[in-house]
C-alpha cells in the first residue's frame, strides 16, 4: 500500500502543469481568432445587414426585408446563379477526371524529379489565374491567336468566348489543383493492397474498380468539392475574357454593385453574396465528412 500511494503522488502535482499548458494554448490561438473575426465577421455582418435592407427611394428610407433575396432568385440574377453552378460543376468533373491518371503517373514514376517537378509545377499553375491567364488564352486561342490562324479553328466554329472556352480555361488551373489534392490520398494506397489482388488473380482493372477506387471515393469527392468551390468563387479570369457574354453570377454583382444595369442595385449585389456563401457552405458541409473520413482510410 505505501509503495502504490507514492507512485500515486506525482499524478496531482502534474495535473496543474497540464492545465497550465492547455490554457496557454489557448490564449496563443486569441490573435487568431480575433484576426478572424475582423477579417471574415465584419464583412459577414455588414453582408447580411445589406442583404435584407431595402431603401426607399422616395424618401430615403430604409426597412428590413426579404425583396433583395427574392430579387436575386428571378430573372437574369437566377439565371447567372444557375450558369455559375453549371461551369462549376462541368469544369470540377472533367478536372477531376483528367487529374487523377496525371496524379497516378506522377505517383506511381521512378524518377524523383519528374515527380518533384510536376508538383511543383502545379503549384505554381494552380494559382496562375485573373487577367494574365486570360490574357494567355486570348493570344494563343482568340479570334485573332496564333493557334487559331495557324489551324483555321474560326472556320470550324471555335469560339473562346463561350461556355466551352470558359470551361477550357478553367481547367488550367483546375487541373493542376486536383494532382495537388489526390497525390496524398494515392500516396496513401498500400502496396501490400495491390499485391494481395493480385495473389488473389485480380486484374489492374479489377483492383481499381473493387478496392483503390472505394478507398478513394471520399478524397475523390472532397476534391471535386473543392474544385466546384474554386470555379464558383473565381471572377477576374472570366470578367476579363468573356464579359457579359457568359452570365456568371460573380459578373453579376460586379455589374450591380458599379451601377451598369440599374442605380441602386448595391444591396441585391450583397444578396447575391449570400447566395454564393450559402452555396458555398453546402460545398463545404460535403466536403469536411468527406475528408475526415479518407483520412481514417489512408492514414
Amino acid at each position: 500500500m505505501t509503495v502504490a500511494l507514492t507512485e500515486a503522488e506525482p499524478a496531482p502535482a502534474a495535473a496543474p502543469r497540464q492545465r497550465r499548458r492547455r490554457a496557454t494554448g489557448r490564449l496563443a490561438v486569441l490573435p487568431l481568432l480575433a484576426f478572424t473575426g475582423v477579417a471574415f465577421g465584419i464583412p459577414a455582418l455588414a453582408m447580411l445587414n445589406g442583404a435584407f435592407t431595402v431603401k426607399d427611394p422616395a424618401t430615403g428610407a430604409t426597412s428590413y426585408s426579404t425583396a433583395n433575396l427574392s430579387a436575386s432568385l428571378h430573372g437574369a440574377y437566377l439565371t447567372a446563379l444557375i450558369g455559375s453552378v453549371k461551369l462549376s460543376a462541368v469544369s470540377a468533373v472533367l478536372a477531376a477526371v483528367l487529374g487523377l491518371p496525371l496524379a497516378q503517373t506522377v505517383v506511381t514514376s521512378r524518377f524523383r524529379a519528374l515527380r518533384e517537378a510536376v508538383l511543383t509545377a502545379a503549384g505554381v499553375l494552380a494559382n496562375f489565374g485573373g487577367v494574365p491567364l486570360a490574357f494567355a488564352f486570348v493570344a494563343t486561342l482568340g479570334n485573332s491567336g496564333v493557334l487559331t490562324r495557324r489551324l483555321g479553328l474560326a472556320d470550324k466554329g471555335w469560339n473562346l468566348y463561350s461556355f466551352w472556352g470558359l470551361v477550357i480555361v478553367y481547367l488550367y488551373f483546375l487541373i493542376p489543383l486536383m494532382v495537388l489534392t489526390i497525390t496524398p490520398a494515392l500516396d496513401g494506397l498500400r502496396t501490400q493492397w495491390r499485391e494481395a489482388a493480385r495473389n488473389n488473380g485480380a486484374t489492374a482493372l479489377q483492383y481499381w474498380r473493387h478496392v483503390a477506387l472505394p478507398v478513394l471515393l471520399p478524397s475523390l469527392l472532397g476534391g471535386l468539392v473543392l474544385l466546384f468551390g474554386s470555379a464558383f468563387a473565381a471572377y477576374a479570369t472570366a470578367a476579363a475574357m468573356v464579359g457579359s457574354a457568359v452570365p456568371l453570377v460573380t459578373l453579376q454583382i460586379a455589374d450591380a454593385i458599379s451601377g451598369n444595369v440599374l442605380v441602386g442595385q448595391e444591396n441585391v449585389a450583397l444578396a447575391l453574396s449570400l447566395d454564393m456563401v450559402l452555396v458555398a457552405g453546402l460545398v463545404m458541409a460535403v466536403y469536411l465528412p468527406l475528408q475526415r473520413r479518407s483520412a481514417r482510410w489512408l492514414a
